[in-house]
């Protein structure tokens, strides 16, 4: 399935720039940037739900924001792209 995962952290203090540079990370492990706070994973449930649990363990609820879009697994035609698109394709080959 795809998801699609958004969030604000709260940055005026070290505490959530720690935040910030930790929801990066995690979401990095499942997925691909394709804006600042906007990532986009390819995943199975159990990964989803591993997701999901350690991104709760980050996010301070009474300061940040966290949204997951599940698109499901027909997502293909759920993305719509326009201008510059430096995201890669997500389930086609990736050579590294």
């Amino acid at each position: 399935m795809l998801i699609l995962i958004t969030y604000d952290v709260e940055t005026t203090t070290h505490e959530g720039q720690k935040r910030l540079r930790n929801m990066a990370k995690v979401c990095l492990n499942y997925g691909q940037r394709v804006q600042n706070s906007v990532f986009e994973c390819v995943v199975d449930f159990s990964q989803y739900t591993k997701l999901k649990l350690e991104l709760r363990g980050i996010i301070d609820n009474a300061k940040d924001s966290l949204r997951i879009y599940n698109l499901g697994n027909h997502y293909t035609t759920k993305v719509e792209v326009m201008g510059l698109n430096h995201a890669n394709q997500l389930d086609g080959e990736l050579i590294i």
